[in-house]
């Protein structure tokens, strides 16, 4: 696969995943993030991360995280639901707990951060990442998943 192709993206592993978002210009996936696939995206995405979660890193961390993706069609926002209590992560398509952190960004950024393309601690003083809330299980996010690299 050498093209973003929404349509095959399930069939997509991680590694081949990182390396399309890193040779997609942010253009193209902003473009496709916009459309009529970004729900299949993000819902693949999602499904994934439990099957990346390192258990065995989260100690006794318990918390709800909530990925708000904005740039969705008409300008809509996207949230999803991040659980991880007692070395599980559980992902719901919608959010039903108050969240120990909060993340919004947009879908180019949103990518790139799952992928290991960008860098969140950047992204964060830039301000194209925003955290409310627990800024250190921010900060422990990427210990806690195998993040994929390019």
């Amino acid at each position: 696969m050498t093209d973003f192709d929404p349509a095959t993206f399930a069939s997509v592993g991680p590694k081949e995943f990182s390396k399309l978002v890193k040779t997609t210009p942010d253009k193209k996936i902003a473009e496709i993030m916009a459309g009529e696939h970004r729900g299949k995206i993000l819902d693949e995405v999602f499904n994934r991360m439990p099957t990346i979660f390192r258990r065995e890193k989260a100690g006794a961390t318990n918390a709800v995280l909530h990925w708000n993706i904005t740039g969705g069609p008409g300008g809509g926002t996207d949230t999803y639901e991040v659980v991880i209590a007692d070395g599980t992560c559980v992902v719901n398509p919608t959010p039903q707990h108050d969240p120990k952190l909060s993340l919004t960004l947009g879908p180019v950024e949103f990518l790139k951060i799952v992928s290991g393309n960008g860098n969140p601690a950047m992204m964060f003083m830039t301000g194209k990442l925003k955290a409310k809330g627990d800024l250190g299980l921010a900060a422990n996010i990427p210990n806690l998943f195998d993040i994929p690299k390019a």
